[in-house]
């Protein structure tokens, strides 16, 4: 049984994954817009992505004997200077979602709750990934500045990327 804290925090947090999930879809229909299909492409997984989090993250509290509470989602973004500011909207918007993480882990170690601090492990590592993926591309798009022909080879590469099942999920597929 989850405490209520940690069951509010784990509805902050599902709240936090649905907002990702609408700002990634708010970018990809902005680089659709763009012509840049790829590049929206890579959107368009990230927000498929923050959906499947948000429903790992309900069937968890539910699994607990919990109760989900969905809440009105803000606002986002809906326009970008560059392909470049994007991702590092990108970027910092992950950082914000592991301090999210983090911090809910905090909150699951302090209630000696070990069972929601092994489900967290798989966030902590996702979000490794997930740093690591926009610092990437974030890198990339500065190595290509103003270069037209790179950013249609980037966006190409970008168009190519699927979605995968969160293996969390995978079981429920």
């Amino acid at each position: 049984m989850l405490t209520p804290k940690l069951q509010d925090a784990f509805n902050a947090q599902i709240n936090a994954e649905f907002w990702s999930a609408y700002l990634y879809l708010s970018m990809a229909t902005h680089f659709d817009n763009e012509g840049l299909n790829g590049i929206a492409n890579w959107f368009k997984i990230q927000f498929k992505e923050e959906q499947a989090h948000a429903e790992i993250f309900m069937n968890y509290v539910n699994s607990r004997g919990g109760r989900v509470l969905l809440a009105p989602i803000a606002g986002v973004d809906t326009t970008w200077k560059s392909v470049l500011d994007a991702f590092e909207a990108t970027l910092s918007h992950e950082q914000k979602v592991t301090a999210l993480i983090n911090n809910l882990y905090a909150e699951a170690e302090a209630a000696k709750d070990y069972a929601s601090r092994s489900r967290l492990d798989w966030f902590i590592n996702e979000q490794v990934e997930e740093e690591e993926t926009a610092r990437s591309l974030v890198d990339r798009l500065k190595l290509i500045g103003d270069d037209k022909l790179a950013l249609y080879m980037l966006d190409q590469e970008l168009a190519a990327r699927v979605y995968n099942v969160p293996s969390p999920l995978a079981n429920n597929a």
